[in-house]
């Protein structure tokens, strides 16, 4: 197949003079080269496509693909994870990942907590919070977690995310909406052990392809799986492979990640993120449906090289 590659370039981002915050969720040089030189391994033909305007002139021009490889994030607006394939949907040329309603619903955190909530996932209260007042409507008790309500890669998450009492709320909201210009996701503060599962497949032909824990060094901001975290995960995060068959608590968790995925309608690959609340009952937090695959930073090709899944079959999968 010819196989073009959308993707926003972090580096190329910088060079436009966005800050390192803006473009966090943006790819490295190393992993479009990893991807390309896999689709070529493979035996597929590859073009470097780019960005959803770089996308929008090639198309213009008369350049059509068999394939697109999309792991395009977009840089503005609710629905920027949706604009790529949408435009690719329009000149009906396939690609990888969901569609544009899963890319939009699942970028807000708010809207995608109601869908699971109405499907009977197990997940958390919350308040989404559009002004500082808003803080006054929580009707759950303190400790409190915020972040950004349409934000990835911990973008906003520190340990400041953790609010101890109610009377701190409403300014940690307001930095929060100061900063970010979106609306703030207010949650109980899960204190207990996070997972992460990696998932590849559609629908029924879904399954999950290994799960890991999430454990916090002693140097790391303590807590929270905040963006300082992860940026800086090979000294400050441990991963450690879980089971189903070595305990029912990992057993349980891809349960409800797996159902989650299906509820969704995401498609491909991508990773579900579980907490526990105090009782060590595991919650469902967010999805991510264009998880990162960096083949040694990212935590879908983390949780295969773990298995021993060649990062060469990660890809043929989710091609497949």
């Amino acid at each position: 197949m010819k196989i073009g590659m959308t993707y926003d370039l972090r580096s190329a981002y910088l060079a436009m003079g966005y800050s390192e915050d803006e473009t966090a969720e943006f790819d490295r040089d190393e992993t479009i080269v990893a991807i390309e030189d896999t689709l070529r391994e493979l035996g597929h033909e590859t073009e470097r496509i780019g960005h959803i305007k770089e996308l929008a002139a090639a198309l213009v021009a008369g350049r059509r693909w068999d394939l697109v490889f999309n792991i395009a994030e977009g840089m503005h607006g609710i629905g920027r994870e949706a604009q790529v394939p949408a435009l690719l949907d329009a000149y009906r040329i396939p690609y990888t990942f969901s569609d544009p309603l899963v890319m939009s619903l699942t970028l807000d955190k708010g809207m995608t907590k109601r869908v699971i909530r109405d499907a009977g996932v197990p997940t958390s209260d919350f308040l989404v919070a559009f002004a500082p007042g808003d803080a006054a409507r929580v009707h759950f008790p303190p400790p409190y977690f915020i972040k950004p309500v349409a934000e990835g890669t911990g973008k906003g998450i520190t340990a400041a995310s953790i609010v101890r009492d109610r009377e701190a709320l409403a300014s940690r909201v307001d930095g929060l909406l100061q900063t970010y210009r979106q609306a703030v996701l207010i949650e109980p503060y899960l204190s207990g052990r996070e997972f992460t599962v990696g998932i590849v497949g559609t629908g029924n032909e879904a399954r999950v392809i290994g799960s890991m824990e999430v454990l916090l060094g002693e140097r790391a901001e303590p807590g929270v799986y905040s963006y300082t975290n992860k940026e800086n995960s090979e000294e400050l995060v441990d991963y450690r492979l879980v089971r189903p068959g070595d305990e029912p608590l990992a057993a349980e968790v891809e349960r409800i990640a797996l159902d989650a995925w299906r509820v969704l309608g995401c498609r491909d690959a991508g990773r579900i993120d579980i907490r526990c609340d105090h009782a060590d009952r595991p919650q469902f937090m967010e999805v991510n449906p264009l998880a990162g695959i960096h083949p040694e930073h990212s935590d879908l090709p983390i949780i295969c090289n773990m298995l021993s899944i060649p990062y060469r079959r990660l890809i043929g999968e989710i091609l497949e």
